[in-house]
C-alpha cells in the first residue's frame, strides 16, 4: 500500500501528538476533531511542541513550518474519504468509537486501513461495525507520543497478516517500535501497568504510606522514572479508572477492581493534571 495521506481522528494529547510525528516523517496529515475550538487547541499543541523543538537546536524554523504545512484541519468526518490511512484517537467510549468507525467504513475507500488508538478496548468489537474486519487493527501509541517509542499493534479476530505488515512497517516509517499484541482487555500496557497503579491507590487508601513515601518507594527502589501516582495524574484518574472497569469487566477477575478512593476522586473531578488537582496539587 502506498501511504502518502494519514487521518487522525480526535485532535486531544494522543491525536494531536499521532498527527505530530506524522507530519514530522513526511506524511500528509488531516487532523480531524468535532468542534474547531478543538482542533485549533490540538493544532496548537503541535506548533508548541515543535517551537521548543527549534529552541533546543532539534529542527530548523523552515522545518517547523514545513511539518505544518502538512497538517489540514476539519470538523468533517467525510473528509476521509481523502485519506490512504486513517488512526482514530477518540475518547475511550465504545459507543464513540463504534459510530466514527460506522462512518469511516462508509466513506473511505474499500482497501483502506481503519486503526484504533484505544488503550484498552477489543478491537474485534470495534472491527465488527464495519463491512472491512480484515483491515480494522488496533495501533496503540504511548503518551506522550513525540517521545515515546512503543506502538501496541494489535490483532483483531479477523485482521489480516497483510493489514498486520502494513502497520508494522508504517510504525517504523513514523520512528516507533511495533510489538504485536492480541486482542485482550488491556492488551500489554495497560494491563500490567493499571494494576499497578490500583494497588498503589489502595496503599494510599489503606493508610500504608502518602502518595509522595510510595512514588518515592517505586523511583528510588524500583528505579522507575515516574512513580505510580504521579503517572496517574498524568494518565487522568477519570482514564485509570475506565481502564480498571474494562479489565474488571472483560477478564471478571476480583484483582482487577477499581480501588474505592479512584472512583471517589473521579467523582470529585479530581482527574490529574488536567484539573489541578489530583494525588497532588498542580499550580
Amino acid at each position: 500500500m502506498d501511504i502518502k495521506t494519514i487521518m487522525v481522528v480526535g485532535a486531544g494529547q494522543m491525536g494531536s501528538g499521532i498527527a505530530q510525528v506524522a507530519a514530522q516523517t513526511g506524511y500528509q496529515v488531516i487532523l480531524h476533531d468535532i468542534k474547531d475550538e478543538f482542533v485549533n487547541k490540538g493544532f496548537n499543541t503541535i506548533n508548541k511542541n515543535l517551537t521548543r523543538n527549534v529552541s533546543k537546536g532539534r529542527i530548523t524554523e523552515q522545518e517547523k513550518e514545513d511539518i505544518l504545512s502538512r497538517i489540514k484541519l476539519t470538523v468533517n468526518l467525510e473528509d476521509a474519504k481523502e485519506a490512504d490511512f486513517v488512526i482514530e484517537a477518540a475518547s475511550e467510549n465504545m459507543e464513540i468509537k463504534s459510530k466514527i468507525f460506522k462512518t469511516l467504513d462508509k466513506v473511505t475507500s474499500k482497501e483502506v486501513i481503519l486503526a484504533s488508538n484505544t488503550s484498552s478496548l477489543p478491537i474485534t468489537e470495534i472491527a465488527a461495525v464495519t463491512d472491512r474486519p480484515e483491515q480494522v487493527i488496533g495501533m496503540h501509541f504511548m503518551n506522550p507520543v513525540p517521545v515515546m517509542k512503543l506502538v501496541e499493534v494489535i490483532r483483531g479476530l479477523a485482521t489480516t497478516d497483510e493489514v498486520y505488515q502494513v502497520v508494522e512497517e508504517l510504525a517504523k516509517q513514523m520512528g516507533k517500535t511495533p510489538v504485536e499484541v492480541n486482542d485482550f482487555p488491556g492488551f500489554v500496557s495497560n494491563r500490567i501497568l493499571l494494576p499497578m497503579i490500583n494497588e498503589a491507590i489502595y496503599a494510599v487508601y489503606e493508610g500504608v504510606a502518602t502518595p509522595e513515601a510510595i512514588d518515592q518507594v517505586m523511583k528510588l527502589g524500583m528505579n522507575h522514572p515516574m512513580g505510580p501516582l504521579e503517572l496517574a495524574d498524568f494518565i487522568g484518574l477519570d482514564t485509570c479508572l475506565s481502564i480498571m472497569e474494562i479489565l474488571h469487566e472483560g477478564l471478571g477477575d476480583s484483582k482487577y477492581r477499581p480501588c474505592p478512593l479512584l472512583r471517589k476522586y473521579v467523582k470529585a473531578g479530581w482527574l490529574g493534571r488536567k484539573t489541578g488537582r489530583g494525588f497532588y496539587v498542580y499550580e
